[in-house]
């Protein structure tokens, strides 16, 4: 059932657990994806904040939580990376990214009042299989650098794996075991204890603890002290230069998070048996960046892990969400200092840790043995999204993948177009339209088409129409036909046009609704008599025999054949 998002307190306790306890896993998260970013700590709590609770407020699925999540996190590191480099300051570049952030915004909001919410998820799984596990491989070799306790180099992910030889010659021992002990908290916290206590939340106290009991001498890179009080206000920043490229980086980022969010949305249906309203979910996600970037934090997008965590403590209602932003934005006020000996090796552990996550290991370990194609669709998604460019990556994964899609569909819907000019078994006839067809001889060529007719569908019809120079009248059933596209119109047209031009009577069945008003569009029916226009099969031959044929008994010789099924 579709319920709409409103705030009601007739669950007050579980929503206020459930967001009590995705707070404190959003804590790690926010702080690990700002600094992997390339913002800051402070950026990625911001954004957990008001993305947060726009998104809860205004947004069309009660038990979301939204935040910086992974593959937005990706898109935001290429962004910031490539503004800041160009950019005559950093903090230039920054307030440009955030104005990237904005514009994001803006485009999920026109998405959601142009009602286009449902079409946002609509692609092949192998695409966003692919795609989701570039987003987790790329995740995986930006944090090899803070992980191995060196900075991050230039030029992004092929900047990286250039850089490898050096970043393992130069690996700092202290920041890189801080990593891995990380990495091993999140992957054997003890289910008993998850209950608990968040893994993040454990493997961000334990490898701070850790770093200053073991390393307090070590120049060990740490996160610094977040500066307290409300954020400041980022004016929106245009450089002509990267007008162009700050559009396309906000369409990339607006995109991928609406189908971050949507998908998510989709596991909170299921698991709360509800429906959510995908065009108000994409407001509220618009509300939410838009709100992010003017002040100051990176992008965010509805979290999986925060949802399902939610709905498990109880959370039942958007209060959870505003409950969940409403803590953090507490200890954004007034906690900033507790944050200044975390180390960033055990940031850069959790954000790898989410990296392998984000990869569909299941579907890569069966993807050849379900389909070939499939599979190789998905592995060159991975290859454009990790080597070349996320838009690139999507465009020809979903091309492909409906191209190969619209063929097979082709194929099959073809198999409808059948002609016969006797009382064959190729269509299924009554006794009196099989008496009618002997009693023609061949004269009447009848055509009856079944299911949509998409353009693919074309060459089908347009071969069956050549069988008309060798028959009297067409009579073209269409009573099957629930859609009529323009291509597969236009074939239609031409079997009509070719028929009138042999002086061959034309009589059409079953043409109303969708299809009718085509036709008129395109002058087809102005060009057969009214009287040829009929609702009824039997009819329709009845009419073509009395017109075309010469009476002849039922018990005559057979008729001659002309059939052919495609």
């Amino acid at each position: 059932m579709r319920i709409t998002n409103r705030i009601h307190f007739r669950n007050l306790q579980g929503d206020i657990f459930g967001g009590l306890t995705a707070a404190i896993i959003a804590l790690p998260m926010a702080l690990a994806f700002g600094v992997a970013s390339g913002a800051g700590a402070a950026a990625g709590l911001w954004g957990a904040v008001l993305v947060g609770f726009f998104a809860a407020l205004f947004g069309g699925t009660p038990t979301l939580i939204s935040e910086p999540t992974g593959p937005m996190t990706v898109v935001m590191t290429a962004v910031i990376a490539d503004l800041t480099a160009s950019a005559d300051t950093t903090g230039e570049g920054l307030a440009m990214a955030f104005t990237v952030v904005m514009m994001a915004g803006v485009f999920q909001i026109l998405l959601g009042v142009l009602r286009l919410g449902r079409y946002v998820t609509l692609m092949p799984y192998t695409v966003i299989s692919g795609f989701m596990s570039g987003i987790g491989i790329i995740l995986i070799v930006l944090q090899t650098a803070p992980f191995l306790g060196q900075a991050s180099p230039k030029g992004g992910v092929l900047g990286t794996l250039g850089s490898l030889p050096d970043l393992l010659a130069n690996i700092n021992p202290a920041e890189t075991g801080l990593a891995v002990l990380t990495v091993l908290i999140l992957l054997f916290t003890p289910p008993a204890l998850k209950k608990w206590v968040p893994p993040q939340l454990l493997a961000l106290i334990a490898g701070t603890v850790v770093s200053l009991i073991l390393f307090p001498d070590l120049d060990i890179r740490r996160i610094g002290e977040i500066p307290m009080g409300l954020p400041q206000l980022q004016i929106p920043t245009f450089s002509a230069e990267k007008l162009r490229t700050m559009f396309v980086d906000a369409a990339v980022l607006g995109m991928l998070g609406c189908i971050d969010a949507l998908l998510t949305s989709v596991v909170a249906d299921s698991l709360t048996r509800t429906e959510h309203d995908s065009n108000k979910e994409l407001i509220g996600q618009g509300l939410g960046n838009l709100a992010s970037g003017l002040f100051g934090g990176i992008a965010g997008a509805g979290a999986t892990m925060g949802t399902v965590v939610n709905i498990q403590t109880g959370g039942r209602t958007a209060l959870s969400g505003l409950t969940r932003a409403f803590i953090l934005f507490i200890v954004v006020l007034w906690a900033g200092s507790l944050t200044a000996t975390i180390p960033m090796a055990v940031l850069a552990g959790i954000a790898l840790k989410v990296g392998i996550d984000i990869i569909d290991w299941d579907f890569l370990k069966r993807a050849h043995q379900i389909s070939l194609k499939g599979a190789a669709i998905m592995y060159s998604v991975i290859a454009l999204t990790v080597l070349v460019d996320l838009i690139a990556a999507v465009g020809i994964g979903v091309f492909v993948a409906n191209v190969l899609t619209i063929d097979r569909l082709s194929q099959l819907q073809s198999q409808s177009v059948k002609t016969v000019t006797d009382a064959d078994d190729v269509i299924n006839l009554n006794d009196t339209e099989k008496r009618l067809l002997d009693r023609a001889n061949g004269q009447v060529l009848l055509c009856h088409l079944s299911g949509p007719m998409i353009f693919g569908v074309a060459k089908a019809i347009s071969r069956e129409h050549r069988a008309v120079r060798f028959c009297n009248a067409l009579v073209l059933d269409l009573s099957d036909v629930p859609h009529v596209g323009v291509t597969s119109s236009l074939a239609i047209e031409n079997a009509i046009n070719e028929a009138i031009e042999e002086n061959c009577q034309v009589f059409l069945v079953g043409v109303t609704g969708q299809i009718k008003r085509r036709f008129e569009k395109m002058g087809i029916l102005s060009r057969i008599p009214s009287d040829h226009l009929m609702i009824d099969r039997t009819e329709a031959l009845e009419r073509a025999i009395s017109e075309v044929c010469v009476e002849q008994p039922i018990s005559g010789s057979g008729s001659s054949s002309n059939e052919q099924l495609v």
